[in-house]
């Protein structure tokens, strides 16, 4: 397996020249748009990286998983009241149909208006707790006690997050939900700038990929029906407004952020976690979309053969 990663990275890289850094947050500018990695755990947790692996890089929309999974775990199918499960052909920050579908009911969980939803259901039951219980949910499952919130990038998403603000207060002000935006988007800001590499997001797939049973220890996070729910939207809109053709040409279901990072979970054989800072005009890496394209097709890996 580490030679055909190291392989696959090395025919990648060149892609990461077909894509720009996620400026408009001022701290992410700041990547290197050359950085390349990918780690790979399998169902006996052993884990195989190769490129820039010990690259940090904040976690931003791929928390999204970890705010869904814990949701569905803790409070059941009732978060469908407030969020739906369809795709999305628009940007993953638009606002247009909010407003025109579903008034103030977002489409799906995995985009920005979304997962603030999902994190308002939350902290109407968990309240100024609600960053706690979901980071210590995302370290639990990356097995990994150290990630933390890098404070540099939390300051600068609060100092630019002002579509992510529209999409709150558009919510809140139709009776979406009843919590504080305060802490929603404080709670939001926060996840998403939580510092990771690529093996914990290889780690968090790896425990989708095992229907919510951490491999080590035998300890169930969460029930076999919240990981299909989940593992279902991924696949459907996952990869924003490319979920599609990301399924066509990849077929494995999968999470992006702006910060260059890839979740993606091969059921009962694969966790695997990427990096690729320049991303492309959807807002997902694009050489991180070649190394899986790459791998699914070498090692057969897509759900739909």
């Amino acid at each position: 397996m580490k030679a055909t990663l190291d392989r696959i990275v090395a025919t990648s890289r060149t892609y990461t020249q077909n894509g720009t850094l996620a400026n408009y947050i001022p701290e992410l500018a700041k990547a290197n748009p050359n950085a390349l990695a990918i780690c790979i755990c399998d169902h006996t947790g052993n884990c195989t990286q190769a490129g820039d692996f010990n690259t940090a890089f904040t976690i931003q929309s791929v928390s999204k998983i970890v705010t869904l999974l814990y949701a569905f775990e803790a409070y059941g199918e009732d978060v469908f009241s407030r969020i739906g499960v369809e795709q999305t052909a628009d940007a993953f920050n638009s606002i247009i149909k909010l407003e025109t579908r579903n008034h103030g009911k977002p489409l799906n969980p995995l985009i920005n208006a979304g997962a603030i939803a999902t994190i308002a259901y939350i902290a109407e039951h968990e309240g100024k707790g609600t960053f706690r219980k979901l980071s210590t949910f995302l370290r639990k499952m990356a097995q990994n006690e150290s990630i933390h919130v890098n404070q540099d990038v939390y300051a600068s998403e609060k100092r630019t997050g002002d579509i992510n603000r529209a999409l709150a207060y558009f919510q809140k002000g139709v009776s979406s939900f009843s919590a504080p935006v305060e802490i929603v988007l404080d709670t939001y800001f926060q996840m998403c700038s939580l510092e990771v590499h690529v093996k914990d997001l290889a780690r968090i797939a790896q425990v989708l990929a095992n229907n919510g049973v951490l491999i080590e220890s035998g300890e169930r996070l969460f029930s076999e029906k919240t990981a299909m729910m989940t593992k279902s939207i991924m696949t459907t809109c996952g990869m924003y407004d490319s979920s599609g053709h990301f399924a066509v040409t990849v077929g494995i279901p999968s999470k992006s952020g702006v910060g260059g990072g890839i979740l993606s979970v091969v059921p009962g054989q694969y966790g695997i976690g990427t990096l690729g800072p320049a991303l492309d005009e959807k807002g997902n890496s694009a050489a991180g979309i070649e190394l899986l394209s790459q791998l699914s097709n070498e090692l057969h890996l897509s759900i739909f053969r």
